[in-house]
């Protein structure tokens, strides 16, 4: 049976009133022991409750504690999961953690295969260490959506990309969620002269069968960083492989469309970039579902903007003066988005004579110039490249660029440290339209 150490309880919590503490154990619910938080969370919700705790002197105490259904107990534990993370047991041939330099912190080097990570953070899974009882738990508490690493649907191909023999194998735990009616994403990393082409119209087509419960595809192209020696050797894509990948997915968009009134399937916004075609309009992405997939971050960020800039010329009729404020802004961003950036600070820079945007696309040379999205930039890459540049009275970075909810760079540069040493002052920014605008203008457009 595990013990699950309490780490904080809630004030004025149900937990607190039974006299609960942080250090306690918690061994069963209802005469259940627990796996982890998804038995805690189906077990609690039950309106009559017997908590079995054992204190920190080792007494156990067998708690009656009568509730409201969607009430919380108010307990938080050591491990947000109450379980030990799941690592990956496959060595896939494009696997980004492999291609990174040695020397960062340890957490970077962790390779998660969890399917209860899926659930809570929106992590991608390959199956293959999805045990029956995993499954059966995903059924019994409709965990949904599960996203999938499928990679392809060739079985064979499957297991030699994944470096797994059973990798082929896994795919059929899909049918068992297809059947059982649990929501699931997929996503597809595409190499190139690997699972491209034909092999990815295959996939396509075998993706669909799933449909709707499989909700939606996405296809991003392999990240290739510069420290790959002794790797499966990979090519990166350019325009004229872009271009067929993105003429293959919207090809099925437009057969997805007319079966199930969705598109389906959607190329990532780098394959657009690549080869230099317009991004799809809105609608086209089916409510962003794969957005942290970088599938769509573009268009919205645009769209926003957009919408942003209809509220700044209504704020500006009220206030004309507000356009005459003098500022000088720098922004740094990954070389992917920063045309965009670019035009958009233009933009803003027509309706703001006092306003001047230095955007500065920064080169990654810790990972290599092939890796372009700002979510992979380093602390001493931005500092090397804006060192003695002009910088104005503010820089703003994308909020992407942190590890979340800290200050902290990949490279475990935090953003004092790096406010020191340009002596600049550094606001991040999220990435939405309607908060660059705003950061731009140091205020709120509505208030």
């Amino acid at each position: 049976m595990k013990k699950h150490k309490i780490a904080k309880v809630q004030p004025n919590s149900i937990a607190e009133e039974m006299d609960i503490e942080a250090g306690d154990l918690l061994l069963k619910i209802n005469n259940q022991p627990m796996d982890d938080i998804f038995d805690y969370q189906y077990l609690i919700e039950d309106d009559y409750l017997e908590v079995l705790v054992e204190k920190t002197d080792g007494e156990q105490w067998l708690l009656e504690i009568d509730k409201d259904p969607d009430e919380d107990l108010g307990i938080e534990f050591d491990n947000g999961l109450m379980d030990r993370y799941r690592s990956c047991a496959n060595k896939c041939i494009f696997c980004f953690i492999d291609q990174m330099p040695a020397g960062m912190r340890d957490t970077l080097y962790f390779k998660d295969d969890d399917s209860r990570l899926s659930f809570l953070q929106g992590n991608y899974v390959t199956l293959t260490n999805m045990s029956e009882h995993d499954i059966e738990r995903i059924i019994k508490y409709r965990m949904s959506p599960i996203n999938i690493s499928f990679q392809t649907m060739n079985p064979e191909l499957r297991c030699m990309m994944l470096g797994n023999r059973f990798a082929g194998d896994a795919l059929k735990k899909v049918d068992r969620l297809y059947e059982a009616g649990i929501s699931m994403n997929g996503q597809i990393v595409l190499c190139r002269d690997i699972n491209d082409k034909a092999e990815l119209e295959y996939s396509i087509r075998e993706m669909m069968k799933y449909q709707p419960y499989l909700q939606s595809v996405s296809v991003v192209p392999v990240g290739l960083s510069k420290h790959r020696e002794g790797l499966y050797p990979l090519k990166p894509f350019d325009r004229e492989s872009a271009e067929l990948t993105i003429d293959i997915i919207e090809k099925y968009q437009r057969v997805s469309y007319e079966e199930q009134g969705v598109h389906f399937v959607h190329a990532s916004d780098e394959f657009y970039l690549l080869a230099e075609r317009d991004l799809p309009e809105a609608e086209r992405y089916d409510g962003y579902l794969q957005l942290e997939n970088g599938v769509g971050m573009l268009r919205l960020l645009i769209d926003e903007f957009e919408e942003a800039m209809e509220g700044l010329r209504s704020k500006l009729k009220k206030r004309p003066q507000a356009a005459a404020v003098q500022r000088e802004i720098s922004v740094a961003t990954g070389r992917l988005a920063a045309p965009h950036i670019r035009r958009m600070a233009g933009q803003l820079e027509k309706i703001l004579p006092g306003t001047h945007i230095m955007v500065y696309d920064i080169r990654n040379d810790f990972f290599g110039e092939q890796i372009t999205v700002a979510g992979l930039l380093t602390g001493q890459d931005i500092e090397a490249q804006l060192k003695d540049r002009n910088l104005g009275e503010r820089l703003l970075l994308p909020q992407c660029i942190l590890r979340s909810g800290e200050d902290v760079f990949l490279d475990d540069m935090h953003v004092p440290d790096l406010e020191k040493s340009l002596q600049v002052h550094i606001d991040i920014v999220k990435s939405s339209g309607w908060d660059f605008v705003e950061a731009v203008m140091g205020e709120r457009i509505y208030e």
